[in-house]
């Protein structure tokens, strides 16, 4: 069963639901066109049914590491870049404490988890090395080439303060490496050194590997059962193998997407009424922005925190230009109820709401919000998520794959590439001296 849901009644008045059924024939296609591995950078796909290919023995791999780390451990580094570090990032913040790292050792029984190599700032990796004088460290450095600049300067730098406190011989049993089965500059180094190694997957792209060892070995560490985080994607990916936009949630989304796109609609804002949903934000606005951005086309992808940012970008939602649309995303059940205590003087007006949850008066803000943008000429959507557990989150991190593969598709873009990234890179290499 799918603990995710799907609410359009308030895309409805902009989108009718025949003109979202009349685009089946194109949606039909290219799900028959995944599913036999056609289409444009079709050695890709390998995403499409990864959570039902994952093996026990893999699992298994990745909790025996998991296990060596914190048992040898106070803090964990992952080192990467965009999809090496966000799936990892998103799980962590969505499924356990909001201050994780803050919590007595005791409590969280795992190790502190950090990461670097998504930056270039001196500040942030000086303070980094700041947190973690005094503490025994592992690294995960996670990398297909192994060239990738951000990343490799982080690991120069942490890989020789490892290699300085405890010397090579132990520091090289405290750098787990995940990168290429077979080449690049990291996976000569693993084996040179003998680094625990785990493979990226060739045929699943950076922003697509949350469920590859890319993800699931930081994920593990951080005390997260990586089994039912799959059990969720596959039993979703399950769910999604059936061309049907009425019964295909994923397919749904992305017709509605593309249609609202066709109609003007150029930017979606990911709208959260949840902190733990942030760095699902952050990861989806790479998935669908390096999916889609291509060949002067694409939906600009956008992520606001509610109610935090109604007090800001709010004002431009409301009113603003009007070539958004809004996709809501509430949990349904928190992991802990608070409730508003009763005061004799009512000093700050709160006593009508005393003995309501917080989660009460947060949805009737989302309701609220939800029809004011809409009078407000803004459509918008609402994606329910069931629980914070494992199991749901693997299930979103499958919703959003499949729909942003087909969203790519229906633009007429390759979803899978991003010619766009290396432009930066050149001018730096340029400026930097690089020959």
């Amino acid at each position: 069963m799918p603990n995710i849901n799907l609410t359009i009644d308030n895309i409805i008045p902009f989108l009718p639901k025949g003109e979202i059924f009349n685009l089946q024939p194109q949606v039909s296609k290219i799900h028959e066109q995944m599913a036999k591995g056609e289409g444009a950078e079709s050695d890709f796909i390998g995403w499409l049914h990864l959570p039902s290919n994952t093996s026990k023995n893999l699992i298994k791999k990745i909790n025996d590491t998991a296990r060596y780390v914190k048992e040898n451990a106070d803090v964990f580094i992952c080192i990467g870049i965009g999809g090496s570090y966000l799936g990892a990032k998103a799980a962590i913040e969505f499924v356990n404490h909001t201050f994780y790292n803050q919590l007595l050792q005791t409590k969280r029984k795992t190790p502190e988890i950090y990461f670097a190599g998504q930056n270039i700032s001196s500040d942030y990796l000086s303070d980094l090395l700041d947190i973690i004088e005094n503490k025994d460290i592992c690294i995960n450095v996670i990398s297909k080439s192994g060239t990738t600049t951000e990343p490799a300067i982080a690991f120069r730098i942490l890989k020789d303060a490892l290699e300085k406190r405890y010397g090579k011989d132990e520091a090289r049993k405290r750098i787990i490496a995940t990168t290429d089965k077979e080449k690049g500059a990291l996976k000569k180094l693993a084996v040179q050194e003998g680094y625990e190694t785990f493979v990226v997957p060739d045929d699943v792209g950076g922003r697509y590997s949350a469920l590859t060892p890319v993800g699931l070995l930081p994920i593990a560490v951080a005390g997260i059962d990586i089994a039912e985080l799959l059990e969720g994607a596959r039993d979703f990916e399950e769910i999604t193998n059936n061309p049907d936009i009425k019964l295909n949630l994923s397919y749904f989304y992305a017709a509605i997407r593309y249609l609202l796109y066709k109609k003007g609609k150029s930017i979606e804002v990911l709208s959260s009424f949840h902190p733990s949903l942030h760095y699902i934000g952050e990861w989806w606005k790479q998935l669908a922005g390096e999916s889609e951005g291509k060949n002067g086309k694409g939906i600009f992808p956008a992520s606001v925190d509610f109610t935090t940012d109604l007090h800001s970008m709010g004002q431009w939602i409301q009113d603003g230009q009007r070539i958004i649309f809004e996709t809501f995303m509430m949990i349904e059940k928190s992991n802990r109820e608070i409730l508003i205590p009763f005061a004799k003087n009512d000093g700050d007006g709160l006593n009508y709401i005393a003995g309501k949850s917080l989660d009460y008066v947060n949805d009737k803000a989302y309701q609220g919000t939800a029809l004011a943008h809409k009078d407000g000429n803004v459509p918008n959507m609402l994606i329910t998520i069931k629980d914070r557990t494992p199991y749901s989150l693997g299930q979103i991190f499958y919703f959003f794959e499949r729909a942003i593969a087909m969203s790519g598709y229906l633009l007429d873009v390759n979803p899978f590439n991003q010619p766009g990234v290396e432009f930066y890179k050149k001018n730096m290499f340029t400026l930097l001296g690089k020959k």
